[in-house]
């Protein structure tokens, strides 16, 4: 017998387990309620912030993302505003873009293209604006690649005319300035034209100042889309 270790008699063993055993159980069920009543954490409000807008381009109507007038600084100083001629119903990414383009969306997971088309206050020039939706930033990043950075049209998003309107001559010969820009998951594109129907070839004297607009607007979109909203638990907007 080691008579260094004491022998207890089994029944105060017995007793010390069973106290041991409820202590542990209440820290845990004290423990999981605790997790389950808690708030969630700022890295859980940042992740669910991010997630909602990644899925803005699904969850948000058509006018949210396109709204039916826009400002922009005029070329000769000033406020104006592009109108919203109409909104794509169709989403697929091959056809809202060139050929030469639609491989890199595709291998960049491209979730969906939407487009709007919009005419300038003076009503001369038409933009197309595509919402391209990707599955991260890294994605839409590769994305941005696919396209020109220096404003040449082609390969980029191809116009979206709608007949009965000023906007049924905008066909791709059409175009004569584009841009692109990233933020988070999106890409925005924009192809922009003449109203006259003009082919871009036949245009003697370029002037890029009067396609300026069409960038500040696709910003203005892109912003809107990508500035994230933390949840606010406090508001009965929010289900925390």
């Amino acid at each position: 017998m080691d008579l260094a270790r004491p022998c207890w008699p089994a029944l105060v063993v017995t007793t010390a387990l069973t106290l041991v055993c409820a202590v542990a159980a209440w820290a845990a069920a004290g423990a999981a309620g605790a997790e389950l009543t808690r708030g969630p954490t700022r890295a859980e409000l940042h992740t669910a912030a991010k997630r909602e807008v990644a899925e803005r381009w699904r969850a948000w109507p058509a006018g949210s993302i396109f709204p039916a007038r826009l400002p922009y600084s005029a070329e000769q100083g000033g406020r104006e505003h592009a109108t919203r001629i109409g909104i794509s119903p169709r989403t697929d990414c091959a056809a809202s873009v060139d050929a030469g383009a639609s491989g890199a969306l595709r291998a960049a997971g491209c979730r969906a293209v939407l487009r709007a088309t919009y005419i300038d206050e003076l009503r001369g020039v038409l933009v197309t604006v595509g919402v391209v939706a990707l599955p991260d930033e890294l994605a839409a990043a590769r994305a941005k690649a696919a396209f020109p950075a220096g404003g040449a049209p082609v390969p980029g998003l191809r116009p979206l005319a709608f007949p009965g309107t000023v906007s049924h001559r905008f066909t791709p010969p059409v175009r004569q300035a584009a841009s692109v820009r990233q933020a988070g998951p999106y890409v925005v594109l924009t192809t922009a034209g003449q109203v006259d129907g003009r082919p871009a070839r036949a245009v003697a004297d370029q002037r890029p100042a009067i396609f300026a607009f069409a960038a500040e607007i696709s910003e203005r979109i892109l912003v809107s889309l990508t500035t994230p909203r933390v949840p606010d638990c406090a508001s009965k907007e929010w289900r925390c």
